[in-house]
């Protein structure tokens, strides 16, 4: 019986690959073929009359691994110096402005329709509002690098913000002046642990000479995240921050302390830690999306009390989006479409006390937000036509010159 589990595993993560190398040709995210093949087995098991273990403790746990390897994927994957601060500041506004727009007017809606509190229509509407970097980073590679970079610095600071909003409204009783204050705190400190865990860990893998120092490395990572999570702290941005840096020591180059790292072999290592990093969080995000699919219930997809708020919330999403991309110049195709929900949504909505949960806002209305949202990208997806990338004029212009208009 082992091995025949053995076999299935495998085939399945195999498949998954099948989805992942032919999405740039067939343009269907890999996440939503993942997910019908995930449903799919689970109607096989059924039909055979397969018993099966409590599979729902594992998503959480998979989850958390898989946003802190995504996160780390995008952030290594970006490089950064001055002429593009202020296209990463472009797309952090783009990212929060949306965020904490929507999570509002959902919360308003929430508070107005449902006559709950605002404050638990926001900590329900939060989790809807935030792109899933899962999806958008592993959907974008055939994107041209502008629309890539835009897409992966979007997601990533929207998961980061999304959190760090969350874990203030969750976390705190009463929002006033001293728990701004304590929060602003909380994110000086963050930074200040994530300068030092980064640089001890570049000094890490500058050193170990040790045939297995990859997997140390990683191991730190997930242990500096999980240790600043049990103090609520901003975990995130020392992903991003340690991701970042190690992708960028060519430009800081300049300082004493970076020459004694040996920049120019730090980067052979850092890229063969990158290709460790690409790999892990393929089968680890490939497991999470196939247990969540498996997961889904046929009447959750097909909930008809859920299916019109489910919609309704999906317009407001891209409707905001659509205004706020035109809004900075941001040329709708293919950006308005690569906004899905995903793995930080279920993360959030599982983190919600019993409390504090809105009847409406239930498993179905979640997985129902997150396969409109990935079939919007599909289509989105399916119907950009990217033509020879352009080079910006001046690096203050924002807008998408990088592709030719439709």
């Amino acid at each position: 019986m082992n091995y025949v589990i053995i076999a299935i595993v495998c085939a399945l993560l195999l498949l998954a690959y099948i989805f992942t190398i032919s999405a740039s040709k067939t343009k269907i995210p890999s996440v939503i073929l993942l997910l019908i093949l995930g449903w799919a087995v689970r109607q096989l098991s059924e039909v055979f009359h397969l018993s099966m273990p409590d599979l729902n403790p594992l998503l959480p746990l998979l989850g958390t691994i898989g946003l802190i390897l995504i996160v780390l994927e995008g952030s290594l994957d970006l490089k950064l110096n001055k002429e593009k601060l202020p296209f990463v500041w472009k797309t952090f506004i783009t990212a929060i402005v949306p965020l904490i727009l929507t999570a509002i007017i959902l919360a308003y809606c929430f508070y107005y329709f449902i006559d709950v509190s605002f404050k638990d229509g926001l900590i329900n509407a939060i989790p809807l509002c935030i792109i899933s970097s899962a999806i958008a980073i592993s959907s974008v590679g055939h994107l041209n690098v502008y629309n890539k970079e835009f897409a992966i610095y979007e997601s990533s600071l929207s998961d980061i913000i999304g959190v760090l909003f969350f874990n203030f409204i969750t976390l705190n009783a009463v929002i006033n002046l001293e728990s701004v204050g304590h929060f602003g705190i909380q994110i000086l400190l963050m930074v200040v642990i994530s300068f030092i865990a980064t640089a001890f860990l570049a000094f890490l893998l500058s050193k170990i000479d040790h045939h297995v120092k990859f997997a140390p490395i990683a191991l730190l990572i997930i242990l500096i995240f999980a240790v600043s999570e049990i103090y609520h702290l901003p975990a995130l941005l020392f992903i991003m921050f340690f991701g970042l840096i190690m992708e960028n020591f060519d430009e800081l180059d300049k300082f004493k302390w970076i020459r004694k790292l040996r920049p120019n072999t730090l980067d052979r290592e850092v890229q063969k830690f990158k290709e460790l990093i690409i790999e892990s969080a393929f089968l680890v995000r490939s497991v999470f999306f196939l247990l969540f699919g498996f997961l889904m219930k046929t009447e959750d997809i097909l909930n008809p009390d859920t299916f019109v708020i489910a919609l309704i919330i999906v317009t407001i999403i891209y409707l905001i989006r659509a205004v706020q991309l035109k809004f900075f110049k941001v040329k709708l195709m293919p950006l308005l479409f690569i906004a899905p929900r995903g793995l930080i949504t279920i993360l959030l909505f599982l983190k919600i006390e019993e409390a504090n949960r809105i009847p409406y806002v239930n498993k179905a209305l979640i997985i129902q937000v997150i396969v409109l949202s990935a079939l919007f990208m599909m289509v989105g997806l399916v119907f950009n036509k990217t033509d020879k990338i352009e080079k910006p004029k001046n690096n203050d212009n924002l807008s998408i010159d990088l592709e030719v208009p439709l």
